[in-house]
């Protein structure tokens, strides 16, 4: 049996914010916010069900599907979590099938500890920020603004 080293989830994850990070040269990959937009790959399992023919198209447009996209190892581990979750969705779903979902989301980072796993970090949307900062005046505020203007008639 191995004996100490580093494993998977041993200690605390790698902080991206840490001068012990910024030391290491540890840095995560940004992936956009606003998801993937490129072609989804034909899912790589034999016979899919239309539901993970369904499932699979929806996980290609988050923002990790930018990352698999260019690691098309991954194709089959992420078509494996799709049939997983499948599973995991009937009404007689059993815990191993829940838990086989859950393992893989982790692997291809589809939760908060798989994006550390594998170095990722999904990019904040600056732009979105900006766009719901400022808000369009109303009419009515448009209206008493008009009024206040000397010799102005409606």
């Amino acid at each position: 049996m191995p004996r100490g080293g580093a494993r998977n989830r041993s200690g605390p994850q790698p902080d991206p914010t840490s001068g012990r990070s910024d030391r290491r040269g540890l840095s995560f990959t940004q992936l956009p916010a606003e998801g993937y937009s490129g072609d989804v790959p034909d899912f790589p399992l034999p016979r899919p069900t239309a539901r993970e023919r369904a499932l699979w198209a929806k996980v290609w447009t988050y923002p990790q599907a930018s990352a698999w996209a260019r690691e098309s190892w991954r194709h089959e581990t992420v078509a494996m979590y799709v049939r997983w979750k499948v599973k995991a969705e009937q009404a007689k779903a059993t815990a191993a099938a829940v838990a086989a979902a859950t393992r893989l989301a982790d692997q291809i980072g589809l939760t908060p500890a798989g994006l550390r796993e594998n170095s990722w970090a999904i990019a904040s949307d600056e732009i979105a920020k900006v766009r719901t900062a400022r808000k369009p005046q109303t009419a009515a505020k448009q209206e008493r603004r008009l009024r206040s203007v000397s010799g102005g008639s409606s």
